[in-house]
């Protein structure tokens, strides 16, 4: 899969009001987190899953999301403060090389991974990251744009994310998508 980062200006686009007919956060989201959860977006951009993901977690839950575009960042803080919603979502810019997510080992109770692991140089290493991420039984949910990644392409990301430990939980149906549920197995 090639490396490719989606300009900054087009997380204008998706975070459109419009993209909820087609796409809407809630109805993808709300199977998988509850309140008080803490939870990982990575590949946030602008914010289209991360504003519903703190509305979800609620006051006592948190919401860490990750881009490596600084100017993805900022409008997400701007969005945040706006929806009143900036005490529950902590930000991070993060490398090409590094998610900067070390320090949340075994913290994490949802990770949601949307549209972003085809722009990364090295899936195997995010995925080895998102997972150290996950408290045992936690799920990661993967979804990939049908017209930007093949049905063989999304098929290897799951062979990396199963070499990673994790297992298959379920196939949620997300228009435009090739999307799996992969849960941390219980030790």
């Amino acid at each position: 899969m090639a490396e490719h980062v989606c300009p900054w200006w087009v997380g204008y686009l998706l975070a459109s009001p419009l993209r909820r007919m087609i796409q809407n956060p809630d109805r993808i989201l709300q199977p998988y987190v509850q309140a008080g959860m803490r939870v990982l977006d990575v590949g946030s951009a602008m914010g289209f899953f991360t504003l519903p993901l703190a509305r979800l977690v609620g006051e006592q839950g948190r919401v860490v999301a990750v881009d490596l575009q600084e100017k993805m960042i900022r409008s997400l803080r701007r969005r945040a403060i706006k929806a009143g919603l900036e005490a529950r979502i902590e930000t991070r810019v993060c490398t090409s090389a590094s998610l900067g997510v070390d320090d949340l080992n075994g913290s994490i109770d949802f990770a949601l991974a949307f549209a972003v692991l085809h722009e990364m140089p090295d899936i195997r290493s995010a995925l080895i990251g998102i997972t150290r991420t996950l408290r045992p039984g936690a799920h990661l949910l993967i979804a990939e744009p049908a017209g930007h990644v093949s049905h063989d392409d999304f098929g290897r990301t799951l062979e990396i994310a199963s070499a990673c430990g994790l297992e298959p939980a379920g196939s949620p149906t997300i228009r435009r998508s090739h999307s799996t549920v992969l849960r941390k197995p219980i030790p």
